[in-house]
């Protein structure tokens, strides 16, 4: 995949491996409660857990934003969608990050109204360990059975039929999904759902699925999915473009809705972006969208927040989210991620606005 510059390459690195750090020392503790400020220095510190996706994003946007508000400090856990979502029911942070929207039902019993901000538009990559690491095409009904079980070699004419001329192995297929609830899981199943009839009505779409049974294994994090696939061979799976990048595992070019194959790139998931019809939630999907140039599986990132913020820890926490919509949408575009549309940032500023203290 094309970089912006080495030293960008390099950042990502480095966040990356902040991020592996991080994982690993956090892995199934809770988020700390928020807290009004750090005795210290009384700074503002803002809590937030939640989506792997975001996590680069955020890293560097706190870098930045740091600078030029020295009254606030963040704090930011990645622990996966799920639990973001989890920890903002709960509470125990300002705000979480997910690339699930949260169902009716999960909100339900929410102590307040909570609001959906796209932050980010990202795509999920399908890689893969082969020997030579050839280019591979994939569509979505060979994607299904792959994950349904129904094809387990390599070199099976369906998967052949669609890479002609590339020396496929006669080699077992192993599936390695999410075993944490995962808004990559969430994007990657409602692309199955949208393609493939008996995906949609059997294992369905959600950042937590019953997989089938007997089929593949099981990592936790991006981390564990693309740890897993580069260390097994024929293993297959689907992580964030930046985990792949970063651990050289290579992924394939997947047949959009138009027939074309296409890689994901951040122009790739912004042609998908650009198709959205976005309702006033601001939860909506951009799988399988239409257009010669677009990626598959993709979709967006929500920051969620209540609508009744706390005093002056809200009010920073707005500030920020504004200035991430807008102005860090500059910096989150070399780190991989697809521009939020202008019309979005204008009508999510819009909604910010309705933010009570």
């Amino acid at each position: 995949m094309k970089k912006n510059s080495l030293s960008i390459t390099a950042v990502s690195a480095l966040i990356l491996a902040m991020l592996a750090v991080s994982c690993s020392k956090n892995s199934g503790s809770a988020a700390p409660a928020p807290s009004g400020g750090n005795p210290s220095s009384g700074q503002i510190l803002i809590n937030g857990a939640g989506s792997t996706l975001d996590y680069p994003a955020f890293t560097k946007w706190f870098e930045v934003y740091a600078a030029m508000d020295t009254n606030v400090q963040f704090n930011y856990q990645s622990l996966g969608s799920g639990a973001g979502q989890k920890q903002l029911l709960n509470q125990t942070v300002d705000f979480g990050a997910s690339d699930a929207p949260m169902t009716d039902a999960s909100m339900a019993g929410a102590p307040g109204k909570i609001l959906h901000l796209p932050i980010v538009g990202g795509g999920v990559a399908i890689v893969y360990n082969l020997p030579g690491d050839p280019k591979l095409k994939l569509d979505g009904a060979t994607l299904a059975e792959i994950y349904l079980g129904t094809i387990t070699k390599w070199n099976d004419p369906k998967i052949v039929a669609l890479n002609q001329g590339v020396n496929l192995p006669d080699l077992s297929i192993i599936p390695v999904h999410r075993s944490d609830g995962s808004g990559t899981s969430f994007i990657f199943t409602d692309y199955l759902s949208a393609v493939n009839d008996i995906w949609a009505n059997s294992v369905k779409k959600g950042a937590s699925v019953k997989w089938p049974a007997g089929v593949g294994i099981g990592a936790k994090g991006s981390e564990g999915v693309t740890g897993q696939v580069r260390q097994l061979p024929g293993a297959i799976g689907y992580a964030e473009v930046a985990y792949a990048d970063q651990n050289k595992i290579p992924y394939a070019a997947i047949k959009n809705a138009a027939g074309q194959f296409v890689l994901p790139t951040p122009d790739s998931v912004s042609a998908a972006l650009a198709t959205a019809t976005i309702p006033d939630d601001f939860r909506f999907s951009i799988v399988n969208a239409p257009g010669d140039k677009t990626y598959p599986i993709a979709g967006p990132s929500w920051v969620l927040i209540y609508q009744k913020q706390n005093g002056d820890r809200g009010k920073h926490l707005v500030a920020f989210l504004k200035w991430a919509i807008t102005d860090g949408q500059k910096i989150s575009q070399t780190l991989d991620y697809a521009p939020l549309p202008d019309a979005l940032q204008q009508r999510e500023l819009k909604l910010l606005d309705t933010v009570t203290y």
